[in-house]
């Protein structure tokens, strides 16, 4: 009976065993496999985006019907960057386990320090990045893997990309400053109907070019100006083809902003297109910070590279006068001389 008995314990322990070790090498199988399988292979299909920071800011990104990308609400993104993360999802491969006794250490920094990635193919959402710090070697990041079909992981490791020994997380940021389009004039000079430049330091440089099929037209202060070489006037409108600004306002803070939007700009260039659009942009000189020989702080308009541009969404954007005065300096490609102003009427609406 002792033997019946001890055989039922034995039998008994055995298939517990058994067990243990079956669930044991199931969760490594989900921990080593399916729970580092960051890689997305099919990023043709993947069309949303949502990139959460540290900082509490989110950025929603959407793929359209023409494979274009936008923000949540259908305004221009810089296309390229959206390149770099899709290349991450599927470049990005496991680099090695965090040795056991950092892993609480790291799952406690990330979860407060963390960029969170939600990942969405065809309308489902697939997959969740946790990016986390670097490596020690700076040659990877800490990430967590979220999983629509295996669950989310508890224990950090480290990824890489391929063929790139360096870290993951610069590719993915939600400050929209960093989104946007530095793109402002790409018009063909077919859709212009008229340009005007008026200045407020210097009203005589202010002109309008007005614009109908082949005929056009040059006036300052109002009046026509007579002589204008045509060639000249479409050299001055193919400028309007591929106009850029160079970069966000990442200096100003809000009150800033406010005084520089409440001054007089140095000029105001409105653009009106065939279809109907008109877009107005307001500038303004950059007051630079000097100080005199007797150590009095003045602020003086010294700034001859760049100025701050209001675009018409209201964003203020840093723009460089190297790119601009082939808008702004309408005398080089017409001379403006009041001995050629004819005495007609205004300019037309």
């Amino acid at each position: 009976m002792k033997k019946i008995i001890t055989l039922v314990v034995a039998l008994g322990a055995l298939i517990a065993l058994a067990f243990y070790a079956l669930q044991l090498f199931e969760n490594k199988g989900k921990s080593d496999t399916e729970l580092i399988e960051f890689a997305i292979e099919d990023t043709d299909a993947v069309d949303r985006i949502i990139i959460s920071d540290a900082f509490g800011r989110t950025f929603e990104i959407l793929k359209g019907d023409q494979g274009i990308w936008s923000d949540k609400d259908g305004g221009c993104i810089t296309q390229e960057s959206v390149g770099f993360i899709l290349e991450s999802f599927r470049n990005i491969e496991f680099k090695g386990y965090l040795p056991d006794g950092s892993h609480a250490k790291y799952t406690k920094l990330m979860s407060t320090q963390h960029t969170k990635v939600e990942i969405y193919q065809n309308g489902s959402w697939v997959k969740t990045w946790y990016i986390g710090p670097s490596s020690q070697d700076h040659y990877g990041q800490i990430m967590l893997l979220d999983d629509a079909k295996y669950g989310k992981s508890t224990t950090p490791v480290m990824m890489k990309l391929k063929g790139l020994n360096g870290i993951i997380e610069p590719r993915f940021f939600a400050d929209p400053r960093k989104w946007m389009c530095t793109n402002i004039f790409s018009i063909p000079t077919s859709e212009l109907s008229k340009v005007d430049v008026k200045f407020n330091e210097e009203k005589e440089r202010s002109f309008t070019i007005t614009k109908n099929g082949s005929d056009m037209k040059v006036y300052q202060q109002g009046r026509l100006l007579s002589g204008v070489d045509t060639a000249m006037m479409f050299r001055y409108l193919n400028n309007y083809e591929k106009i850029h600004f160079e970069k966000p306002n990442y200096e100003l803070n809000n009150t800033q902003i406010d005084s520089i939007k409440a001054s007089t700009p140095f000029c105001v260039l409105t653009v009106n297109e065939t279809s109907g659009k008109s877009t107005r942009l307001r500038c303004f000189r950059i007051k630079e910070k000097t100080v005199t020989q007797n150590g009095i702080v003045e602020y003086a308009n010294n700034n001859h590279d760049r100025f701050w541009c209001q675009l018409p969404n209201g964003e203020l954007v840093k723009c460089q006068y190297f790119v601009f005065n082939p808008l702004l300096l309408g005398h080089i490609y017409f001379p403006m001389d009041i001995s050629m102003l004819e005495t007609a009427d205004g300019i037309p609406d």
